[in-house]
């Protein structure tokens, strides 16, 4: 079993609902170790649209790295994730972060994630469940990048209506 990170992220819809149903088609090829709180987020790259929930999932799954993916992006499409444009809106977004301590880089999967290090919305919740947790190639801990970071405001703990 190889030891995964995913980022979750929504703004379309019933975002909770969102979250639950990725959490829950998630749990068919793996097994959930660890779930950060929800945080409400700005947007980040295209920042004229709705805040965002977001969330950190740990799991162990004997997928590769590329039948993750091919997985991950069917799960979005049933829940209705249609294509937009760069960083626009959507109902479910899954990122992998973390695939072991792996180093990938192909035209269609980068891992760890390209630009994690620079994002709060995926660093606070990432430091919540995994703070020791070292970026393989960076070396640094979640907790060290996410301190890096120049701002932290636009990411709260979301309170469930």
């Amino acid at each position: 079993m190889k030891q995964v990170f995913l980022g979750l992220g929504t703004n379309l819809g019933h975002r909770e609902q969102n979250l639950e149903q990725a959490r829950e088609a998630l749990k068919n090829f793996s097994v959930l170790k660890r779930a950060s709180s929800i945080y409400e987020t700005d947007a980040w790259g295209y920042e004229d649209q709705p805040q965002f929930l977001n969330q950190v999932l740990e799991i162990e799954t004997d997928f590769s790295p590329y039948k993750l993916l091919c997985r991950i992006k069917k799960i979005e499409k049933e829940i209705g994730r249609v294509k937009s444009f760069r960083w626009g809106p959507r109902l479910i977004d899954i990122d992998i972060l973390f695939y072991d301590q792996g180093i990938i880089r192909l035209p269609f999967l980068t891992i760890p994630h390209k630009s994690l290090h620079e994002r709060a919305f995926v660093l606070v919740p990432l430091a919540e469940i995994a703070p020791d947790y070292k970026h393989p190639a960076f070396r640094l801990t979640i907790t060290e990048l996410r301190d890096n970071l120049p701002k932290l405001d636009g990411v709260k703990k979301w309170i469930s209506s």
